[in-house]
């Protein structure tokens, strides 16, 4: 299926095509969001038009998005439209290894660099439990400034059942029995012997597929032949490698390499793609021999070949040993860790702080989600499986103790510890509040901790006290501190509306001044022995830094690229040891808002998946009022979506905030919530768009209105206080519109909802240490009911008054039966399905409406290539990429 040049698809725009073949068409586009080049290959239409298909190429498609390699061109993303499907890829500039080949044979001191990135690309791959099976020289590019990138990483698997080509020598990948284990996959030409069978295949395909290419590259000249791919692929089982054809000048140590890369015999091939790049470094370096072969008389031949393999193999040992020393700190190490059996990592809101590595390197801390729940793992970097923490449901932002013998976590509201080694976990204190943004823990005892609008210190018993000094208005967020190797200073984050004021800060114990050092929206981390890491537009940055004196230098250079990255919201899901081993999860923080039936089951997408918040959806449930944020730091705008025509409208133009929009019960206006003009507000704009905003109240703290009574006088709101909290307020839109307080207690009131009558308010609390959902009466001295009865939030009534939604802590959204009229009853809670919300709900986002009808929900949810968990990387050496 192709495209139009000058069309939009989501974000990318059509700027001109690149190319065809049997994977797909290839175009160049332009990322609005991100402000750079992409290439979209729209997948063949028999294979977008084949669920199984799809479904089998999505999960492959994850594991390869996962890939971070300088010398592997990357995959950002799978992109919907109409009943197409198109992979998001890194754009690379320059030739194909193809073209090059095309111009004549290479030579020796620019084939064997390009080999040795190519070996790069296929170890890392390998080490990742990924095989390419469709290596060739159409494949592989090389920039202008010899970079090699290699394409379609694992495609060949992911796709599989490829029509062929015309051109048997250049053909895409093959396939002679279709969806079946053993198909035959890859380019004949470049096929291996076990390839060219059918047979099931492993790296050593690549490795075949490595030899032949270099063969190629120095000789000028594919190594198989035959007029049809049945001639190739009998050439390729039956021929032995013309290596006589070689130039003279090839060195004997590039030979042999080639012999072992073509071993027909799977059990003498050379095993590990790592052993070419050793030979191939050996030969740039000088350190193995690099004379010609000489060509003698058979009786000589032998005695000499008998010498040269001894030569070989003592220089290749003495390079061995060289490198081994020379790149145990210069080469990074590259693995994966999936999800445990039946389980997925924390998505969305809870990713963000899910992983934590210990100072010593030998354990990994995450949060996963089993049968609805979140739990905290333990995962020894030595073992092959992981284990569940008893009693820590809801855990979340683990962070270790300087030793590397307790986890901390934040659940139920309180701040817990829990040793590795076994036993309960112990409560350190209480947290209160919507917003736990990370920990540090210092080898004095002491426990820093972002709780919203500041920071808190601890010791792991006691009581918190605040560190740094907040606006106090509740619009900026304080998080993600790391302590410096002194125990006394430490770095965080602060989120804020200002350009001018966000960004990574160092703090002190012992002062409340702080310095600020970037203007990321990033979480940070201290790494040994002296560099902060950063995320910067889904890159992880690393830059010198001095810890004595709080001063960065150099520039930033980048570690690793698709880092899940909270956007606007900050954050960064990585962690980094004392020993040099990092840690992080890729992927991408949007969300897809869906209409689905009671049973859970996916009626309808609104719009492309993006970083959505607090879907409002209109009376008549045909149009939906989405926060959506802005190219710039600090912005996010209202737009209105309509069901049934399928379109979308800007709402908000102010750059600044605007977020949080509630309905009239007639439709016919909006109220939301803004920071514009640097101040805090609610704002009255007529849905239509028509006319001009206006402003009903202003104030220091911040506003969020939560629900419009039905008989159109009141709006619900909750509001922040340094002192008590968040508390639910009134404004009447009648008389002074003076705010009237409806219930402000030393706890947090959030969620405010009015029964359709009007009689009831459901609101969610944290009066007992745990976030649940209750219902109170309008007038004050009404009565009070608890309808949640293991945590929940976000209630939501149905339209008749007849049931009352929430999400419970699992993340099952729940429905209670309720008689709310002249008295109120509530039922036995009914779990009605599973959202992605296990575990974090909350967090000052609405998540879920209900339609009309109440048969129906319209909620956030994870677009389809998100739904599986893409592994956690794990780098060792990792600062060795910054000396590539």
């Amino acid at each position: 299926m192709g495209l139009r040049i000058g069309t939009q698809l989501g974000p990318y725009e059509i700027l001109s095509a690149v190319g065809a073949g049997g994977m797909g068409e290839v175009y160049r586009a332009r990322d609005s969001r991100l402000n750079r080049d992409v290439a979209l290959k729209v997948l063949p239409e028999v294979f977008a038009s084949d669920p199984d298909r799809m479904a089998r190429f999505e999960r492959e498609a994850r594991v390869l998005g996962a890939l971070n390699h300088p010398n592997i061109a990357a995959i950002y993303g799978l992109e919907e439209f109409g009943s197409g499907r198109a992979l998001v890829m890194e754009l690379v500039a320059g030739e194909t290894l193809a073209d090059r080949i095309a111009k004549g044979p290479i030579p020796l001191d620019e084939a064997l660099p390009i080999a040795k990135q190519m070996a790069e690309a296929l170890e890392y791959a390998h080490d990742h439990g990924v095989v390419h099976r469709d290596l060739k020289p159409a494949n592989i590019k090389v920039t202008a400034d010899g970079t090699v990138k290699v394409l379609d990483f694992g495609l060949a698997k992911a796709l599989m059942d490829e029509p062929v080509a015309a051109d048997p020598r250049d053909s895409p990948t093959l396939s002679m029995a279709p969806t079946m284990a053993g198909a035959i996959l890859g380019t004949a030409a470049y096929m291996s012997p076990e390839q060219a069978k059918g047979k099931p295949v492993d790296r050593r395909a690549d490795i075949w597929t490595f030899g032949v290419v270099l063969f190629e590259m120095l000789t000028g000249r594919q190594i198989f032949n035959g007029a049809t791919a049945t001639e190739i692929l009998a050439s390729v089982l039956k021929e032995d490698a013309a290596l006589s054809s070689l130039p003279s000048k090839t060195p004997t140590a590039v030979r042999n390499l080639l012999r072992r890369c073509l071993e027909k015999n799977l059990r003498q091939r050379l095993q590990h793609i790592g052993e070419a790049r050793i030979v191939i470094e050996a030969v740039l370096s000088g350190a193995a021999p690099t004379e010609p072969i000489t060509v003698m008389h058979k009786g000589r031949e032998r005695i000499a070949w008998s010498v040269a393999v001894v030569f070989l193999l003592f220089a290749l040992l003495t390079a061995f040993v060289h490198f081994r020393e020379a790149t145990r700190d210069l080469r990074p190490i590259y693995s994966s860790i999936l999800p445990p059996d039946g389980s997925s990592f924390t998505a969305v809101l809870g990713a963000l702080s899910s992983v934590a590595v210990s100072p010593d390197g030998n354990q990994l801390a995450f949060t996963a989600i089993t049968d609805g729940k979140q739990r905290l793992w333990i995962r020894p970097l030595g073992s092959p499986t992981a284990r569940p923490l008893p009693g820590t449901e809801e855990a979340t932002s683990p962070f270790w103790s300087p030793d590397s013998q307790f986890v901390a976590f934040f659940a139920g509201g309180k701040l817990h510890k829990i040793a590795i080694s076994g036993g309960p976990a112990q409560t350190i204190c209480d947290v209160p509040g919507p917003y736990f943004l990370g920990g540090t823990w210092n080898r004095q005892g002491t426990i820093l901790f972002g709780l919203a609008t500041n920071l808190y210190r601890v010791s792991d018993t006691g009581q918190p006290i605040p560190v740094t000094t907040s606006d106090q208005t509740g619009r900026e967020l304080y998080g993600y501190p790391t302590f410096l190797p002194d125990g006394r200073h430490f770095l965080f984050l602060i989120l804020s509306p200002d350009p001018e004021k966000a960004g990574i800060y160092a703090g002190s114990l012992d002062s409340k001044d702080t310095k600020r050092l970037l203007s990321v929206r990033s979480a940070v981390r201290y790494a040994p022995p002296g560099y902060l890491l950063f995320v910067r537009e889904r890159t992880l940055m690393a830059q010198h830094f001095d810890a004595s004196r709080l001063q960065l230098s150099g520039d930033a250079a980048p570690i690793a690229e698709q880092v899940l990255f909270g956007g606007q919201v900050g954050g960064g899901a990585f962690s980094v040891s004392e020993t040099g081993l990092l840690i992080y999860r890729s992927g991408a923080f949007n969300t897809q808002l869906a209409l689905l039936d009671r049973e859970g089951r996916q009626l309808q997408s609104v719009g492309p998946p993006g970083e959505y918040r607090n879907a409002a959806l209109s009376p008549d449930g045909k149009r939906v009022m989405i926060d959506r944020f802005g190219i710039h730091v600090g912005e996010r705008d209202l737009w209105l979506y309509d069901l049934s025509r399928g379109t979308a409208s800007r709402f908000t133009f102010d750059p600044s905030v605007n977020s949080d929009a509630v309905w009239s019960p007639d439709g016919r206006e909006i109220i939301f919530w803004s920071n514009r003009g640097g101040s805090n507000g609610l704002y009255r704009k007529l849905a239509s768009g028509a006319g001009q905003d206006e402003k009903l109240i202003a104030a220091s703290y911040v506003y969020y209105p939560r629900d419009w009574s039905a008989d159109g006088k009141f709006i619900l709101f909750e509001g922040f206080d340094a002192k008590t909290g968040w508390d639910l307020w009134l404004l009447p839109l009648f008389g002074d519109r003076k705010p009237i307080p409806f219930l402000r207690t030393e706890f947090d009131e959030l969620e405010g909802q009015f029964s359709p009558t009007g009689r009831w308010i459901a609101y969610s609390s944290n009066e007992t240490g745990k976030t649940e959902v209750y219902v109170r009466s309008f007038s004050a001295s009404g009565g009070k009911w608890q309808i949640s009865t293991n945590g929940g939030t976000q209630p939501k009534w149905r339209p008749d008054g007849k049931e009352l939604f929430y999400l419970a802590s699992d993340g099952n959204l729940m429905a209670v039966p309720v008689k709310a009229e002249a008295t109120f009853e509530g039922g036995v809670p009914k779990a009605l399905f599973p959202t992605m919300f296990g575990g974090q709900v909350g967090g000052g986002f609405e998540h879920y409406r209900v339609t009309p009808d109440g048969q129906r929900f319209l909620i956030n949810t994870l677009p389809e290539g998100q739904r599986s968990s893409a592994p956690i990387t794990v780098v060792l050496n990792w600062s060795a990429v910054l000396k590539k």
